[in-house]
């Protein structure tokens, strides 16, 4: 593995920590999920530290393929935001908060400032938010963990000539030991035979840190019981559970001043246990557990606006494998629609939307949680966009391991809304499930895409240089064409989709042609030029694109 040089924080070498951390956490997550014995026994604290990871990691890469010259503050607010956003569970919220304060505190670091005291004084506002976030702090958890981090950090860091590959190193080393002292601090892990899954779960992160800035691979903690961290199912770790704890979890965004936290937190913490609030300027993330899950809403309601609320009952859940296999049944298409009308199509070809598309493209948890709730037993997803592939193929994969044979989940690599309209259009659920997902694949390949765009920057394109304000034709995502006239522009993209042939041409039109004059007037010219080829003309209303256009 190539290692970055040695000075200050890049946004290569952010965007290559999301990515191996978002993997690493990828591998444990059965593993953490496994281990989960406390504040519940949920089984969900390594997934749900994933999807918070993904989350942040979609929200930089989203960004930064927009415009590749994104400043590091820039990325770095998008990733606390994402992550705050994407957070789930009690330790997913933690660990975005963690997050946001490591961000925070590079963003803000001066150019004189030394990167080992930097990334030392991050670690350290981590733990202390970790610690800030959580209503009743317990030791022998995540917070144990990150405060051993930030304290090793510290004391490396003070050391002359430091670097910051040595404060996560020691970091790392430290994260370990103290999450294999957590049975020491926790009884109910020390009972079960585990160490803490939220700490384990950080300490896989920090493992990440050190694996990019160094190149090697350090060697995980094992529980008490073995390597493989199963916990032992004993009545004594019933936790939540039991008649005296909380039944349910509560969760949500909450659009909220500042002001109105602290008697949001103490209403709450009167409420159940496990609060976590996190966030700032107006924009919340709230979990706990409680009995009265409206007391716990309306709380939120009182405070601000809450949005995109989650409850979870702990005893459906720990029971929810058996009952979703049960339940599961059919074939389901789930599609990302970049546009009001674009999802009105889809929905109407019968799939589940899940808006999306530049600028705004869905997190895997997003995805997941479409596949999961649509209740079929076999799901195809169409991303329709070249960067949100591999987000969907992560959701397709965690949907099945959590599933297992009670659920098949196919991607399609639709790589433009155009050739996910031309895929769902022969999806036929009758067929046997390959043979739908061959004919989908094999229609969305022979679908050629095309665009036309406003240049937002100066740029050198295949078409050659464009200017802000040029007409950019795109072809199979490549800008080929650079122009004055949208019409123009359009109209050389579709004769060179024709090139080769074609007996179908499918336009889109976009928000800014709000009338549709621009794909009616494109449509006369096939119909004028390719007499024998027949169109369709679609108002999609996706932003950033005027036309989509694809031949078939």
């Amino acid at each position: 593995m190539e290692v970055p040089i040695e000075g200050r924080i890049t946004l290569a070498v952010v965007l290559r920590f999301v990515d191996v951390a978002t993997d690493a956490l990828a591998e444990a997550r059965e593993e953490i999920d496994a281990l989960n014995v406390y504040p519940v026994p949920d089984g969900d604290t390594g997934t749900n530290m994933y999807l918070t990871v993904s989350a942040a990691r979609d929200a930089v890469r989203a960004l930064t393929d927009q415009d590749p010259e994104v400043d590091l503050g820039t990325a770095l607010e998008a990733f606390g935001r994402g992550a705050l956003l994407g957070a789930r569970g009690n330790s997913g919220v933690i660990l975005s908060e963690m997050l946001r304060a490591i961000a925070r505190q590079i963003a803000r670091a001066g150019a004189d400032d030394h990167t080992a005291a930097v990334m030392a004084d991050a670690l350290v506002n981590a733990a202390d938010a970790s610690y800030a976030a959580v209503g009743t702090p317990v030791e022998g958890t995540i917070l144990t963990v990150s405060r051993a981090a930030g304290e090793a950090a510290a004391r490396v860091a003070a050391a002359p000539g430091a670097r910051a590959r040595d404060v996560f190193v020691a970091a790392a080393a430290a994260a370990r030991e103290a999450l294999a002292r957590t049975p020491d601090l926790l009884p109910v892990l020390r009972d079960a035979g585990v160490v803490d899954a939220g700490g384990r779960g950080l300490s896989v992160i920090l493992d990440a840190a050190e694996t990019v800035l160094t190149g090697r691979r350090p060697t995980p903690v094992t529980s008490p019981l073995g390597s493989r961290h199963i916990p032992v199912p004993i009545p004594a770790i019933q936790g939540d559970l039991t008649p005296d704890g909380p039944a349910y979890e509560v969760m949500y965004l909450l659009d909220a001043d500042d002001a109105e936290v602290p008697r949001l937190r103490e209403t709450l913490a009167g409420l159940g246990d496990s609060l976590v609030v996190v966030g700032g300027d107006g924009l919340w993330n709230v979990h706990v557990h409680v009995d009265d899950v409206g007391a716990a809403i309306e709380a939120g309601i009182e405070a601000g606006r809450p949005h995109r609320v989650r409850v979870t009952h702990f005893a459906e859940q720990v029971e929810a494998a058996g009952v979703r296999v049960s339940e599961r049944a059919g074939r389901r298409v789930i599609a990302v629609a970049a546009g009001p009308g674009l999802a009105s199509l889809f929905e109407e070809a019968g799939a589940v939307v899940v808006v999306g598309g530049p600028g705004q493209r869905p997190s895997t948890g997003q995805l997941l949680e479409a596949i999961t709730a649509c209740g079929a037993a076999e799901v195809v997803v169409l991303p329709n966009d070249a960067d949100s592939v591999r987000v969907a193929e992560i959701a397709a994969r965690t949907a099945e391991a959590d599933l297992g044979e009670s659920i098949r989940v196919a991607v399609i690599p639709t790589h433009a809304q155009v050739t996910g309209l031309a895929a769902i259009a022969v999806h036929e659920p009758g067929r046997a499930f390959d043979q739908d997902i061959l004919e989908m694949t094999a229609t969305a390949r022979h679908a050629r895409q095309g665009a036309v765009t406003i240049a937002a920057k100066q740029a050198m394109t295949m078409g050659g240089p464009c200017e802000p304000g040029d007409v950019l034709g795109v072809i199979a995502g490549d800008f080929a064409v650079v122009g004055d006239d949208l019409f123009v522009v359009a109209t050389d993209v579709l004769d060179r989709l024709l090139g080769s042939g074609g007996e179908l041409v499918t336009i889109v039109g976009g928000a800014d042609d709000t009338d549709g004059a621009l794909a009616t007037r494109c449509a006369a010219y096939v119909e004028e030029r390719h007499p024998a080829v027949d169109v369709v003309v679609y108002d999609g209303g996706q932003p950033r694109y005027p036309l989509l256009m694809s031949a078939e």
